[in-house]
């Protein structure tokens, strides 16, 4: 699978009553294929799919897959998020996923259970046995309190479906070690916003970015410029224009909230986040105003 471009985790719409707004979400779907982004992942960290259940999981999915068939998109790409505390209720995801149609898993260690790494290869290789999708791989163990480490890819070199790593731990080092000793068998995806143009230059060529839900021209841009184009002093100025908006985000410890409230600033409410999360707090919601604005000044 090509997973070059600009993936966008797609946020969970609720309405007043807390429930899912699939019309939002659909919305959202159109406006996003409108700006030129190149895939959807669906029930990632951004879509809050810790705060959903099992069933309101797979309506999200089959929402977005069903609704770009009806746009003949079928040619973007959906990945499901399938991640989960068990081994058992991620297999359950990834097999309704794969009926739903999508076209690849993002693989995530199982959070708060701290798997060794033995343990997370096996949970790794039972959902490709089950699912047989391509397959990226999610390393944030900021959230999931647990490293993928270099070890645990060069075991699941074996593995074909094992397409991608989204990398999210900031380590520089890492990115190197990515770049260099696993190009062959990974494809190389930028999971920390403030760190894309590192990525870019170390030859990552996807980027999974949760501004794309309100900045998307803005990020297909700089992909267009540092990937497809290899101008990478263009690349530097967008990105020195986006990283206000890129360090705010990855430094604020308020990622959801604060995508929230960018699409609701830029003219697409997609409501609140559910709890524990609350709403930004007025000082939180100027500073991010004053970021947008900037950043739409300059392009017009």
């Amino acid at each position: 699978m090509n997973f070059d471009g600009i993936w966008v985790p797609i946020v969970t719409p609720f309405d007043d009553a807390n429930r899912i707004d699939y019309p939002a979400l659909t919305g959202l779907v159109d406006l996003l294929v409108e700006q030129g982004v190149h895939g959807l992942i669906v029930g990632g960290t951004t879509g809050e799919y810790y705060a959903l259940d099992h069933a309101e999981r797979l309506a999200t999915i089959s929402a977005v897959v069903d609704h770009l068939a009806t746009l003949g998109q079928r040619s973007i790409p959906v990945i499901a998020g399938i991640n989960s505390t068990t081994t058992d209720e991620s297999l359950a995801l990834g097999k309704a996923a794969r009926d739903a149609g999508v076209d690849g898993i993002l693989v995530a260690a199982p959070f708060y259970s701290h798997p060794t790494q033995d343990e997370l290869r096996a949970h790794i290789e039972r959902i490709d046995d089950a699912v047989d999708l391509p397959i990226m791989l999610y390393n944030f163990p900021d959230r999931t309190g647990v490293p993928m480490s270099l070890e645990l890819l060069d075991a699941l070199r074996a593995r074909p479906n094992v397409q991608a790593i989204k990398e999210s731990t900031g380590s520089i080092e890492r990115l190197h070690a990515l770049a260099t000793e696993h190009a062959d068998h990974l494809q190389l995806c930028c999971g920390m916003d403030d760190q894309v143009l590192e990525f870019f230059v170390w030859g990552a060529r996807s980027w999974v970015c949760g501004a794309g839900n309100f900045l998307a021209p803005e990020h297909v841009a700089l992909y267009r410029s540092c990937v497809e184009e290899k101008n990478f002093i263009a690349g530097r100025e967008l990105a020195t224009r986006l990283l206000p908006m890129l360090n705010l985000l990855e430094q604020g410890g308020k990622f959801c909230q604060s995508i929230k409230a960018g699409c609701e600033l830029v003219g697409h409410p997609v409501g609140p986040t559910r709890a524990p999360l609350l709403a930004l707090a007025e000082d939180e919601r100027r500073e991010l105003a004053a970021i947008i604005e900037m950043l739409r000044r300059h392009d017009r």
